[in-house]
């Protein structure tokens, strides 16, 4: 199964924007790619190996972000009982899969809902 080269892009963008938050690392656990602050996850990234559908997982809890969310093509509340506190997971390979520059606004989201205050303020500084 090859990765669709569309998603691949989003996914590449969206990867960078959210390492480049403040405090922002990235890590691998249960096999797939994570971005963390403040050891954290803000941002599950998945995989980029088709081994399963390329996605991105956010936690909105802006009701309007979470329910625009939801809309997209595919997007569902996450598993393992995330969704039940505002996590969705939104397919990147899907026919009318939100532009990178969306996700890359819901990712900023989820990390200003993870991150300490202190980060946040300097990324409000930047």
């Amino acid at each position: 199964m090859a990765v669709d080269r569309n998603a691949l892009k989003k996914w590449e963008k969206v990867r960078r924007f959210a390492l480049d938050l403040p405090g922002a690392t990235e890590e691998h656990p249960w096999g797939e790619t994570v971005a963390k602050v403040n050891k954290k996850v803000f941002v599950f990234l998945g995989t980029d190996d088709s081994s399963y559908p390329m996605g991105v997982t956010v936690k909105l809890k802006d009701e309007a972000a979470h329910a625009h969310a939801l809309t997209c093509p595919g997007a569902e509340p996450a598993g393992y009982g995330l969704g039940k506190v505002g996590w969705v997971r939104v397919p990147l390979e899907e026919k009318g899969a939100p532009a990178a520059d969306l996700l890359c606004d819901w990712v900023e989201e989820s990390y200003r809902v993870i991150a300490p205050k202190r980060l946040v303020t300097e990324l409000d500084a930047r």
